[in-house]
């Protein structure tokens, strides 16, 4: 079902031409859920007719169409049966999120291209010189390798103080950056500091006389 702080008529408005549910359909859909909110578990054409203008038969028609399309269902709830907007509810949730997921991606996007075209920016002033196509291919390598512009840019500021004018010298230092937080993350300092004990314990042993004087 629709999930609490999402409005099933908002929902449905949004999205019901997506569906396929005619206007027709959308007023019914509207009363029955008028009618179970009401304390009407069980909605028939009977029912319906008290607050539509459609004959009875038109509405049985409608209700016959809405059940085949998976929208409304009819089940038993102990020994009654009862009329439920579940189904439609779930696919107006899923519409939802494809919704939301489609708006995260296109925000997404924009960010990085944003992102991509001021490092651009920055590359060709610091460098004097437009980028290639192969430059400009390789700064969208590591933003989508995950470095920040600002990684970037300082990886090019830190290469321009050594002299080095290419890509090639800011990949390695990008590398060097990268591997020196691996080396953090993964608490290389501890295995050293371990190392250094275990180099002074075998010093000791090798020092220790295993020959006791007294038995010379």
């Amino acid at each position: 079902m629709v999930t609490e702080g999402l409005d099933f008529t908002f929902l449905l408005l949004e999205n019901y031409k997506k569906l396929k549910i005619s206007e027709v359909e959308l007023a019914t859909i509207f009363v029955i859920r008028h009618f179970i909110d009401h304390g009407n578990p069980f909605v028939t054409a009977d029912l319906l007719s008290l607050k539509m203008s459609l004959h009875v038969k038109e509405i049985d028609k409608i209700l016959a169409d809405l059940l085949e399309k998976g929208f409304i269902e009819y089940t038993t709830a102990g020994q009654k049966t009862v009329t439920t907007l579940k189904p439609l509810e779930e696919k107006l949730y899923r519409e939802y999120q494809l919704t939301v997921s489609k708006e995260q991606k296109i925000e997404s996007s924009k960010t990085a291209k944003e992102e991509i075209a001021n490092i651009y920016g920055q590359f060709e002033k610091l460098l004097a010189r437009p980028l290639s196509q192969a430059e400009l291919a390789r700064i969208r390598e590591w933003v989508s390798n995950g470095f920040s512009d600002e990684q970037i840019v300082n990886a090019l500021k830190e290469a321009l103080t050594k002299g080095k004018k290419s890509l090639r010298s800011v990949d390695k230092i990008l590398m060097s950056w990268e591997a020196r937080d691996d080396i953090e993350r993964d608490g290389m300092t501890s295995i050293s500091e371990d190392w250094d004990k275990n180099l002074e314990e075998t010093i000791r042993i090798a020092k220790t006389p295993w020959i006791d004087s007294k038995d010379e």
